[in-house]
């Protein structure tokens, strides 16, 4: 059964201006991250990523599925913060 301990093969690194550079272990991490701590609470890739946490985590998603779509939030949210600032 998934849970909050389950983890990545391989842990994701964000650098994310606006919170700094953190090490997410698996998609409970991930999850919360998303919720409290995301610097563009919008965007498809949040939306997906969000879900497929959230799928993991029930069993429904595999647990690289959310990383890859996790991966691709914070692409998507350096690329948007990178915009504002020029």
């Amino acid at each position: 059964m998934p849970g909050p301990s389950d983890r990545w093969s391989k842990p994701v690194t964000l650098d994310l201006t606006t919170t700094g550079r953190t090490s997410v272990e698996g998609p409970f991490e991930a999850l919360i991250y998303l919720t409290e701590s995301w610097p563009a609470h919008k965007g498809l890739h949040f939306v997906k990523a969000r879900s497929a946490c959230r799928g993991a985590l029930a069993g429904h998603r595999s647990l690289e599925e959310a990383r890859a779509e996790f991966e691709a939030a914070a692409e998507e949210a350096r690329d948007k913060f990178s915009k504002s600032r020029q």
